[in-house]
């Protein structure tokens, strides 16, 4: 690859992109001899299918969207390699103020499951309309996270509720105009959601399994190893900076500048502290589970084996397609390269809670 060549690399705005900016404007790409070129997307559909057609050389994607393309899901099939992880936890579970009312959300902790289907069958009882929640794409974290959250409260959330695909810089609007009753997203538009009275924060991802793997870093085939490596050092080295938290006020600074101008800044910087909004007023509740970025640079295949589980368990996915097909994208011989890089030592294991691997 000539070292001039300009890289394509994607991503949706979401403060989990935030890898990709911090290496773009504090030069970690330059640091590798690399000329990046990023590109705002607008939904992850449209991420998936620049990838696959070739208009983008990598991207920040869901965590099962690589299984997805590689089992040619949804009509779109790609082969692509999967660099690193960006970023665990993250989600937010947002409600309509009415919906939070009814399920008893406090804002002092996590919604309980079975809190939640109470107030779903009390609708139910009561004949009115079945609630519709939106997740922001069918093969992604917030899809299964949801689903299960749903179903450890005995819901089945294919009969019992109404699932939407609604894009994440979207939800906030579908919420405010009563197209949904909620929606899991990215932050920061739950927080954003919140700010504005549109919503309230019910839970995060990261209080349905904690530090769960969220996006990653992948490649499209025939980009060369030695491109995807440096890529991946310069995300690596990228993490390291946002997880110092003397560096989490310009993490917020650089998020609101590049990708969010209309939002308060207060509203992005809560992630990067790892706090959610609790309630009207200004009050915040410190995440157990926040995000974080370096723990997750290396995207191991067990974490996507619970992805590609609940693909199955869901009915995406058929059972005679064999799992090393699905998780071929998720080798780590590029992480590790890059990790010797940049000097990255490997992060310790992703755990699966028994409620969760059960």
């Amino acid at each position: 690859m000539p070292p001039t060549a300009l890289l394509r690399i994607g991503y949706v705005a979401l403060t989990d992109a935030a890898p990709l900016l911090a290496a773009d404007e504090l030069g970690f790409f330059a640091r590798q001899s690399l000329r990046v070129s990023l590109s705002e997307e607008g939904s992850w559909a449209t991420v998936r299918d620049k990838i696959a057609l070739g208009a983008l050389d990598g991207a920040q994607m869901l965590g099962p969207m690589p299984i997805a393309l590689a089992c040619g899901l949804g009509g779109v099939s790609a082969r692509l390699s999967v660099g690193a992880g960006i970023g665990c936890n993250g989600n937010t579970l947002t409600l309509s103020s009415a919906l939070a009312d009814e399920a008893g959300v406090d804002g002092q902790g996590a919604l309980a499951p079975g809190a939640f289907a109470a107030a779903v069958r009390a609708r139910a009882v009561a004949g009115r309309p079945t609630v519709r929640l939106a997740a922001v794409f069918p093969f992604s974290s917030h899809n299964y996270l949801l689903r299960h959250w749903l179903a450890l409260g005995g819901l089945d959330p294919d009969r019992d509720l109404t699932l939407a695909v609604v894009p994440p810089a979207r939800a906030v609007r579908a919420l405010a105009d009563g197209e949904v009753e909620g929606f899991c997203a990215g932050e920061p538009w739950g927080s954003h959601a919140a700010a504005i009275g549109a919503g309230r924060v019910a839970l995060a991802t990261g209080d349905i399994w904690p530090d769960h793997p969220e996006k990653v870093l992948a490649f499209r085939e025939g980009l060369p190893r030695e491109a995807a490596v440096a890529l991946t050092a310069a995300g690596i080295a990228a993490a390291r900076w946002l997880d110092d938290p003397a560096n989490r006020d310009a993490a917020a600074a650089l998020m609101h500048a590049r990708v969010f101008p209309a939002l308060s800044r207060d509203t992005v910087r809560l992630a990067f502290e790892g706090r959610v909004p609790a309630a009207p007023g200004g009050a915040t509740r410190l995440l157990s589970a926040p995000l974080r970025f370096r723990p997750a640079t290396l995207a191991r295949a067990e974490a996507a084996a619970w992805w590609l589980g609940q693909m199955r368990r869901w009915n995406h996915l058929p059972a005679s397609v064999p799992a090393a097909e699905a998780l071929a994208p998720y080798g780590d011989a590029i992480w590790r390269s890059a990790a010797s890089l940049v000097g990255e030592s490997e992060p310790g294991p992703v755990t699966l809670p028994e409620e969760i691997a059960a």
